[in-house]
């Protein structure tokens, strides 16, 4: 984790201790958000069963398609920090500064 003092200081990066967490936020509300989607279709039904039904289907695929870019950015996000701290260390280790 990171303290409230990481917040002032550029020699710590604080995203990706905080990615996960905001990760997690944003599946939870792209599930809710897709259930949301669903239960409309659902209403929509007794007006017009297939524009419904295409509603449902799209909330559904919505769903999956949003956890799977929200996991394709987070992991790039990290991966970006990742080369940073690897270059770092292949700097350091070749004494530039």
């Amino acid at each position: 984790m990171f303290n409230f003092r990481d917040l002032f200081q550029w020699d710590r990066f604080i995203t990706p201790t905080i990615i996960k967490p905001f990760y997690w936020l944003v599946i939870a509300l792209t599930v809710l958000f897709g259930i949301s989607g669903v239960f409309s279709g659902l209403a929509a039904m007794a007006v017009s069963p297939f524009g419904g039904f295409i509603l449902v289907l799209s909330s559904l695929a919505s769903i999956l398609v949003g956890i799977v870019f929200t996991r394709i950015i987070a992991e790039f996000i990290l991966i970006v920090f990742r080369i940073n701290e690897h270059l770092g260390a292949i700097r350091d280790q070749q004494g530039f500064r």
